[in-house]
């Protein structure tokens, strides 16, 4: 499992290097490997836009899914499973793609943002 505390969406991405590696390590395929980090770059962000606080991830391997919880408290308002937004709106869309990804393995629970992601390989 990887997990680690963000506050500021600019170290997302060095954050996120160390789960990558971990899944590359398990010998989850590259396709896979980038769903989980598209999904926790969504998730991330969307916990402290609508958060206001500091994002608690965590990522593992759940048998042959990838299991992703993104927590912070004030979750109460993201919209777990949107139709698709118009192409010109300001939100929605990543949680939209989060849903298709995820197959609607998305849940609202213990503070956060949790996520299965069904590996193809």
């Amino acid at each position: 499992m990887v997990s680690f505390v963000i506050s500021d969406l600019k170290a997302m991405n060095e954050s996120l290097k160390e789960f990558a590696e971990y899944l590359r390590l398990m010998r989850v395929d590259e396709e896979d490997v980038f769903a989980s980090r598209l999904v926790s770059c969504e998730l991330i962000t969307n916990v402290i836009i609508h958060s206001g606080q500091a994002a608690e991830f965590r990522g593992e391997l759940a048998g042959a899914d990838i299991a992703i919880s993104v927590i912070a408290n004030g979750m109460e308002n993201v919209d777990l499973n949107p139709s698709l937004p118009d192409a010109f709106a300001e939100s929605g869309r990543g949680m939209y793609i989060v849903n298709c990804i995820c197959g609607g393995n998305v849940e609202r629970r213990d503070g956060g943002l949790h996520a299965v992601i069904k590996r193809k390989n």
